[in-house]
């Protein structure tokens, strides 16, 4: 079997619980060699923009979806067994908590694959709008690019003042700034 043949399937776990879900899962993968089995565990975030008390507005990471976390992997009894007995973990999402793939709609909408080395028609200083995300809409010039990570650096003016915002490559569009 190869990762080809993979699915995402959701597990629901405590509130709070998730980063520890992932941690043990992790540790699981390598210390049973299951790393041709479970090829990725994702806690899906989303940066929000948040006004604290003081007035002040800050850009912060929050889960996208609490008490769940993806994994992608090709399940079998053995798998299911050792997932559903890992600390935190309540069980796998589906009818009677039997294990459902996420169909591909579903596996693009909430971002959990990017296609891999994705080109982009951009370079340094040029202006981009970005087109998803909690600065959606914001205009500003690219500062530098890392291929690998399909990510690119973005300034943008915020709050009065000119930021370095990291967006993926999916996030952004090239634009024709006048003048």
């Amino acid at each position: 079997m190869a990762i080809e043949d993979a699915k995402w399937y959701v597990i629901h776990t405590y509130s709070g619980y998730e980063a520890m879900v992932k941690d043990s899962l992790e540790k699981l993968i390598e210390n049973n060699n299951l790393q041709d089995n479970i090829f990725e565990i994702q806690i899906p975030t989303e940066e929000t923009l948040e006004e604290k008390a003081n007035g002040k507005k800050k850009i912060v990471e929050r889960k996208k979806f609490p008490c769940y976390v993806f994994l992608k992997m090709i399940l079998t009894n053995d798998l299911w067994y050792l997932v559903t007995n890992t600390r935190g973990v309540t069980g796998f999402v589906g009818p009677q908590g039997r294990p459902l793939p996420l169909t591909a709609e579903e596996v693009a909408r909430n971002g959990l694959e990017h296609p891999k080395n994705m080109e982009i028609d951009v370079v340094e200083g040029d202006s981009v709008q970005i087109v998803s995300g909690p600065l959606e809409s914001f205009i500003g010039k690219v500062v530098s690019i890392n291929t690998s990570a399909q990510k690119v650096l973005v300034n943008v003016e915020m709050f009065g003042r000119n930021t370095d915002v990291e967006v993926d490559f999916v996030q952004i569009k090239k634009v024709d700034v006048e003048g």
